[in-house]
């Protein structure tokens, strides 16, 4: 006769709270965090710090993470979302001073942010390059791209005068009280959970993650998703550029690769929050607000950028192996 797991029942009570906490393990950091800086630091509760995490810390890099997220839910990765970010900002400012309309710099920086992802979408699902080598090249590629496009590097700016007020709105307006980036990211959020939970290309997407050959033989077009997913990936980051020239009205060459290693840590912290251990919306938001929560609280409490990156380097390597760790010991 079969064995029942009632057969073992102090196998199963003991393990039971072990799941809980590779299940739960990034809402318990989140919690966890938000108390000791709550707790620590007098300024972190005040309206204006939190209106500064999610502003500030939490936006962009939203935005940029849920385009990683969907790399990664296809079993890639997109090293390339900071290109996608800076080419965006360039084709904008170029074509703002250039005396273009302003509707014209947002369809090119959207064009441009798309283009970078068809670049990639070619060389991967056309010529066979893996994800992390191709993004890699075009990472490089963008790079040394925008040094000479810039003379070396040096910013360009917008003249006070020359920066159109709808354009400024984008930035730093508000919507019924509420901060137009932020409810851009919060609508981009809403989209990709959308598209995953609601649409059947989203679901195409997570299968291929997860069995490619299956969706192969299933008569589905493996390339053809993946490279809209790159496509879709580099669209979704060009806007994260967008918001960010309208901010601080000026493009630095490079500086949206600043979001790049974050939204790698806020998707794979995502991951715990799923039983399969897969990318998901809802894990790459919370994995965001917490690395938004740990930068904004490390800063308050007084410690340079350096240690700043220390401390958030080794949350994110806790929550990764303590939720690895309590999984294999389940699955044992």
């Amino acid at each position: 006769m079969p064995l029942s797991n009632s057969a073992f029942p102090s196998q199963t009570r003991s393990h039971r709270p072990l799941t809980i906490l590779a299940r739960y393990g990034l809402i318990l950091a989140l919690v966890a965090v938000f108390a000791i800086f709550s707790a620590t630091t007098p300024t972190f509760l005040t309206p204006a710090n939190l209106q500064s995490i999610l502003v500030n810390n939490f936006t962009l890099l939203a935005i940029v993470s849920i385009a990683m997220t969907f790399a990664v839910s296809a079993g890639g990765i997109d090293l390339s979302v900071g290109t996608s970010v800076d080419f965006a900002s360039f084709a904008f400012v170029s074509l703002v001073l250039a005396g273009q309309p302003v509707a014209l710099g947002l369809l090119a920086g959207l064009a441009v942010g798309a283009a970078v992802g068809a670049f990639n979408a070619l060389l991967i699902s056309w010529i066979g390059v893996s994800p992390f080598l191709a993004t890699l090249g075009t990472l490089f590629i963008g790079r040394s791209v925008q040094q000479l496009l810039t003379n070396g590097g040096n910013p360009v700016y917008l003249p006070p005068s020359g920066v159109p007020q709808a354009f400024r709105f984008l930035g730093h307006g508000y919507i019924a009280g509420f901060p137009v980036p932020l409810a851009i990211s919060v609508l981009i959020i809403a989209a990709a959970v959308m598209l995953f939970t609601r649409m059947r290309f989203g679901r195409v997407v997570l299968s291929i993650g997860i069995q490619p050959s299956v969706v192969r033989y299933s008569g589905i077009s493996l390339g053809g998703h993946i490279a809209a997913t790159f496509i879709l990936a580099g669209l979704i980051a060009a806007v994260a550029g967008l918001i960010l020239t309208a901010t601080v009205t000026v493009y630095i060459p490079s500086s949206g690769n600043a979001f790049l290693l974050n939204a790698i840590g806020a998707t794979f912290i995502g991951t715990t929050l799923s039983s399969l251990g897969r990318p998901n919306v809802a894990g790459t938001v919370l994995g965001v607000l917490l690395l938004s929560i740990v930068a904004n609280g490390l800063l308050l409490t007084g410690l340079n950028f350096y240690w700043q990156q220390v401390g958030t380097g080794t949350l994110i390597f806790a929550v990764l192996a303590f939720s690895f760790i309590n999984r294999k010991t389940v699955g044992a």
